[in-house]
């Protein structure tokens, strides 16, 4: 049997500002595609799609509604606020979840109206939630994506800083070694690569993957890293994209104007210059 999800479906920044979040990602070499709103929810996105996985900007759009506890993180900061993992089936993977003992929720359904020139096209997607325990302070859920070719035009994963997809998401925890069995659970028993006491790396089956530390690590590995972690809990500090060509995506890092650090790991780009959210560009 598979398990219940096979990698990062995308991940989620929460902005207060939405436009110039969308103007601050163009910068950075991104294309955004058009502006979407949730149905029946109070906010709304712009995404930047690859070809396996992709990054939504996610922010309040007025009225009344549900927003995904938007708004309180909003309340504390912006910047990562939440993982969405694949799915290809939301009603099974729940009930396969809750028979290794993890507590999923009931598929529940969403969709959103995304505007594009030729006419509104509805993306659907089937969404089941992941208890607190395996994302402390984190908005963590299964996203079975029910209308795909609403989301992918061609031209929408074409990106200037020549990214290709997500290659690693950095989350700061106390305890990282406590969420292994938690992680097994979803991505299969195969999927925990290594775990300490100060860290855990998570490795799917497809794609990107999740690197767990402490802040004390954390804070060793990245000193002048511009992110506020929480007192106590979790934080999602970064993501790391996969290119091409990391001497093309300094061109046009330099061409743009956005400072950047390179180090052996990648290049390297403020969260300040990100809607709060630590980006970097390593070697596919």
């Amino acid at each position: 049997m598979s398990a219940p999800s096979s990698g990062i479906d995308h991940t989620i920044v929460g902005v207060r500002d939405l436009e110039g979040a969308r103007a601050a990602y163009a910068r950075l070499g991104f294309t955004l595609s058009p502006r979407g709103s949730h149905i029946g929810w109070a906010t709304a996105n712009y995404c930047m799609m690859f070809a396996a996985d992709y990054v939504e900007l996610l922010g309040m759009a007025g009225g009344a509604g549900e927003s995904a506890g938007l708004d309180r993180f909003l309340a504390r900061a912006e910047g990562l606020m939440g993982l969405a993992l694949k799915t290809a089936d939301a009603g099974g993977a729940s009930a396969q979840l809750q028979g290794l003992g993890v507590a999923a929720s009931a598929p529940k359904d969403l969709a959103r109206r995304l505007e594009l020139a030729e006419g509104t096209v509805m993306p659907r997607f089937r969404l089941v939630d992941v208890p607190p325990g395996l994302a402390p302070d984190f908005k963590l859920f299964l996203c079975q994506h029910l209308t795909p070719a609403h989301l992918r035009r061609p031209a929408w994963t074409q990106h200037a800083n020549g990214a290709q997809g997500i290659q690693r998401v950095t989350i700061v925890v106390e305890a990282p070694a406590a969420l292994a069995s938690g992680y097994r659970a979803l991505f299969g028993g195969n999927a925990v690569l290594a775990a300490t006491a100060e860290s855990l790396t998570v490795r799917p089956e497809t794609g990107g993957h999740l690197h767990f530390l402490t802040p004390a690590a954390f804070r060793a590995l990245a000193p002048t890293a511009d992110v506020a972690l929480a007192p106590r809990g979790t934080t999602l500090v970064g993501t790391d994209f996969r290119v091409a060509d990391p001497a093309a995506t300094a061109r046009q890092l330099a061409t743009a104007g956005i400072p950047f650090r390179a180090t052996a790991h990648g290049l390297e780009v403020a969260a300040r210059h990100a809607a709060g959210c630590l980006v970097a560009f390593v070697a596919a």
